[in-house]
């Protein structure tokens, strides 16, 4: 049984679509509070190991929990106690930024009282609150990206899930997003995040790199540096990267 430290653990966790093996035995934990990169090349399976983790897919074989839920036969359970924010916002453009707030805090089961008291100090953090009837559509892309996180941690879950958070936007508005992370973290909130960003995997307190469906790599990103002699994150996923056999 875990301890309440650890909100995700999996062992020989694997997925297989008919003779082709996604995920491949892959076993690790993640700590409470704690910012975890999941990094990995196109095709390596990380996407199919996040979709298993947040409920959207069920294991071929082996075991996890996800805050004490067993993956495999308590989907729902994790499904209503994370946040998900995807690389395409999780939010409908058609919708003012209000009517997305409420939408998302009633999927996530919260009271019309408790969405009406957070909404406005959400809007007031990200200093929204006199656009709240704006469609969010006429937000610039890393204003969508503050308010689609922001929305995937309304009912104050301790997991989040990132799927690429920051593809196409400006480093300065990647830094800003990455200070609301940290924030996040610093109030218990567990971030894991996939990205193609190497510099991003340096703020991430330990990072793992996948390989072929496989874990290659787990540690922080300090000491993945000093094992493979690297100056930075870039030259660690390279040396992984090239030992990938499959091409899909």
């Amino acid at each position: 049984m875990n301890d309440d430290s650890t909100v995700i653990c999996t062992q020989e966790l694997t997925k297989r679509f008919g003779t082709f093996t996604a995920v491949d035995r892959i076993s690790f934990s993640v700590r409470r509070g704690e910012v975890f990169g999941f990094l990995g090349a196109n095709g390596a399976g990380k996407t199919t190991a996040m979709r298993m983790l947040s409920g959207l897919s069920y294991p071929t074989s082996g075991s996890g929990t996800v805050m004490g839920f067993d993956i495999a036969t308590e989907q729902e359970k994790i499904k209503r106690n994370i946040g998900y924010m995807s690389q395409r916002f999780s939010l409908f453009s058609d919708l003012t930024i209000q009517e997305n707030i409420t939408l998302f805090g009633g999927i996530y089961g919260m009271s019309r009282q408790a969405i009406r008291g957070k909404s406005d100090e959400l809007l007031t953090r990200l200093e929204l609150k006199d656009r709240r009837n704006a469609l969010v559509r006429s937000l610039p892309l890393g204003w969508k990206q503050k308010l689609a996180f922001s929305i995937s941690i309304f009912h104050e879950p301790r997991l989040v899930f990132l799927d690429e958070p920051t593809g196409g936007v400006d480093p300065v508005t990647r830094r800003r997003f990455w200070e609301m992370i940290y924030e996040a973290s610093a109030r218990g909130v567990t971030v894991f995040v996939t990205t193609h960003y190497m510099d991003e995997a340096e703020y991430c307190h330990r990072v793992s790199v996948m390989v072929d469906g496989r874990i290659a790599a787990l540690d922080t990103p300090r000491a993945l540096k000093r094992q493979f002699g690297a100056e930075d994150m870039n030259q660690v996923f390279y040396a992984l990267a090239r030992t990938a056999k499959r091409t899909e």
